[in-house]
């Protein structure tokens, strides 16, 4: 459902040289993930027999009872279309090869030589074995006898015109390769399956990088890699990296504690990493058999690679060529392994909140020092509401200047109370502005949109969308306007979220002369408001706590009774969290609106009630399409994460798009 697939990497006690042993070993561990909902499983290198047999590879018992044990396996697995995959010793073509085997239904879908062999300090795998690049790349062809088949059985296997096949005993002609196909799914949302063997990750050009351009979204790694000081880590950050660069989910099993002790150790590490993120992950040197499961989101690595142009570029023919098919895997409708971020434009680390957010706000600061200098502008002018954003642009102006060396007092901060403002935003305004040192003026409004109200005839009674935009647009001509005379710009402090709802009003808040919050949604802006305050002096740090607290408002409409506010935004909207959370998987996977509401309730759970995740999502579609004329003409600003709504960066729309299909 979709397009999760659960994933899981395996490894299993063993004893070296004992296949008996270990196969039933591996047949308990994959029958109890496949039921629990893995699509793929994988298992260590050359588990069959144990990685460290040495020279008993050259032994003919060991290499039949190898091919017996995986014929016992693949009867084992006859009634389920969960792919199994082991590593074994296997004969092919007169030469011995360290093999990935592949199977489903009780057959043999396809084999995988290792392509990279170690041998240098403890590793001598060319002593036993033979690389499988030759038979990778198809160059035996019908030249060496061996014809590529067009299809092997009935049950949907089969292997492209351009793969090697090799007869093995019990599996008659099975292709040798390292690509697999899967049908697409009701979603579309089709697997496609890349193969590693352990040291294949670590060369220089690894082959997961060409099987990625060629469509491959799961890697798999089947590993033994040996435990010293500090390879964990590096081992840790291959999976990661190469993930990331081959925007892939990752699965890398490696061998165990189990495996001979006489030189070296192996520490059983498991990993399942998505797109750069590691989402599964074991503790080391476990003496029992061990499973690490992920659910991983295939359609969105799917989605994500039809906008990275060096996806659309590789011509995938020769790898196709000798693709083998699994016959269809089962996808999954609950996310029982996988975080779903309720906050996924936050910084989910707590160790990474200070570099994140100190990142975050360098960006800004530099990307408004460059624009204060090409400008030659002497002075900054801002609008201070007491809000959130107008808050964090202050606080990014102000370091700008430092960063310039220039005095605070060349900010000239204006807050320009109108028909709804509180005494507490006004404070707040007015008490940060001293602590920061900057110039601070007063206008108020009032007057002049009553007069205004008088020569457009509009009733100041009706309290309608006029009756709000008027004040809105006369504190853009005040701030702009002032700008002129004192030879500044305006900064402008809208959000990503608000353009993404456009909830600003069209050439007031709307318009600016640089925008520095203009690539960062609320709930980011809230996030390094609180990250400041924490690293400031305590009266700084109280103000901001407070504003913190204030309910986010335009504060166009009067105050209660009480003098509180009365307008709130997210009383109207629904909450910004809820709306980030869509807007981050809408415009930067793709997500279908039944998949962002899927999502959303694992998200939000406990936290907000279907009715209320459903009602927010009509208003984001309803609003994200309604006011694309907006995006279509925003001011510049510094891109600060990887989604943007700006018409000259990430983001282009038609202005007049039907949403109908998206609700």
């Amino acid at each position: 459902m979709f397009g999760f697939y659960r994933l899981a990497a395996v490894c299993p006690t063993l004893k070296v040289a004992d296949t008996a042993f270990n196969t039933d070993e591996i047949i308990r561990l994959a029958t109890e993930a496949t039921q629990n909902e893995a699509a793929i499983v994988v298992f260590p290198e050359l588990c069959i027999t144990g990685y460290t047999c040495s020279d008993l590879f050259h032994q003919e018992l060991l290499l039949e009872k190898s091919l017996d044990a995986l014929k016992k396996i693949a009867a084992a697995f006859t009634d389920s279309d969960s792919v199994i995959a082991v590593g074994l010793p296997l004969r092919m073509f007169g030469s011995l090869y360290n093999c990935a085997a592949f199977v489903q239904r009780g057959k043999l879908v396809a084999v995988t030589p290792k392509t990279h062999l170690p041998n240098q300090r403890e590793f001598y795998e060319k002593r036993h074995f033979s690389s499988g690049r030759d038979l990778l790349r198809g160059s035996l062809g019908n030249d060496a006898g061996f014809g590529a088949a067009a299809g092997l059985g009935t049950a949907g296997f089969g292997a492209a015109a351009g793969a090697v096949v090799c007869p093995i005993d019990g599996f008659g002609d099975v292709p040798v390769t390292n690509f697999f196909t899967v049908n697409a799914g009701k979603n579309g949302s089709e697997v496609r399956v890349g193969v590693e063997l352990c040291e294949d990750l670590w060369t220089a050009v690894p082959p997961s990088g060409e099987l990625a351009l060629a469509g491959a979204n799961v890697i798999v790694n089947l590993s033994a890699s040996d435990a010293l000081v500090g390879k964990c880590d590096y081992r840790r950050n291959l999976v990661m990296n190469q993930s990331a660069r081959c925007m892939a989910a990752y699965v890398y099993a490696s061998a165990g504690v189990h495996e001979s002790t006489t030189d070296m150790v192996f520490s059983g590490h498991l990993m399942i990493a998505e797109n750069g993120s590691m989402i599964a992950e074991n503790k080391q040197f476990n003496r029992e058999s061990e499973i690490v499961y992920a659910d991983v989101d295939v359609e969105r690595l799917n989605m994500q690679r039809l906008s990275e142009g060096s996806f659309q570029d590789f011509d995938s023919r020769n790898v196709y060529a000798r693709a083998a098919r699994f016959d269809g895997l089962r996808g999954i409708d609950t996310l029982k392994y996988r975080f779903v971020s309720p906050t996924p434009f936050v910084p989910g680390n707590i160790e990474t909140r200070d570099k994140s957010s100190t990142e975050i706000f360098n960006i800004q600061c530099a990307g408004l020092a460059k624009r204060l200098e090409a400008s030659h502008s002497a002075r900054a002018v801002i609008g201070l509401s007491g809000g959130l954003d107008s808050t964090l642009a202050l606080l990014v102006v102000a370091e700008t200047f430092k960063l310039l060396k220039r005095p605070a007092k060349g900010i000239l901060a204006l807050t320009m109370p109108g028909f709804g403002t509180t005494k507490r935003t006004k404070n707040n305004a007015v008490t940060l502005a001293e602590l920061l040192g900057v110039e601070l003026r007063t206008v108020d409004i009032q007057k002049a949109c009553l007069q205004h109200f008088e020569d457009i005839g509009h009733d100041p009674k009706k309290l309608d969308v006029t009756y709000e935009n008027v004040q809105a647009r006369e504190r853009t001509q005040i701030l702009m306007d002032i700008a002129n005379s004192e030879g500044g710009i305006v900064i402008g402090t809208g959000d990503l979220s608000e353009i993404a709802l456009g909830w600003s009003t069209y050439n007031a808040d709307h318009m600016s002369m640089y925008a520095v919050n203009c690539d960062i949604p609320k709930t980011l802006v809230r996030h390094i408001v609180d990250w400041y305050a924490d690293n400031s002096g305590n009266e700084l740090k109280a103000v901001l706590k407070d504003i913190l607290d204030t309910p986010v408002s335009p504060e166009l409409l009067p105050a209660d009774a009480s003098g509180q506010i009365a307008q709130k935004t997210e009383s109207i909207l629904g909450a910004y969290e809820i709306h980030d959370f869509y807007l981050y998987h809408f415009a930067k996977y793709g997500a279908k609106p039944e998949k962002l509401l899927f999502l959303a309730k694992y998200a939000f759970a406990g936290k907000f009630s279907d009715d209320e995740l459903k009602k927010a999502l009509a208003v984001f579609v309803r609003r994200f399409f309604t006011q694309q004329f907006k995006r279509s003409c925003i001011p510049d600003g510094p891109k600060v994460g990887t989604i943007s709504l700006s018409p000259r960066a990430d983001w282009r729309m038609p202005s007049d798009s039907s949403f109908s299909d998206w609700l």
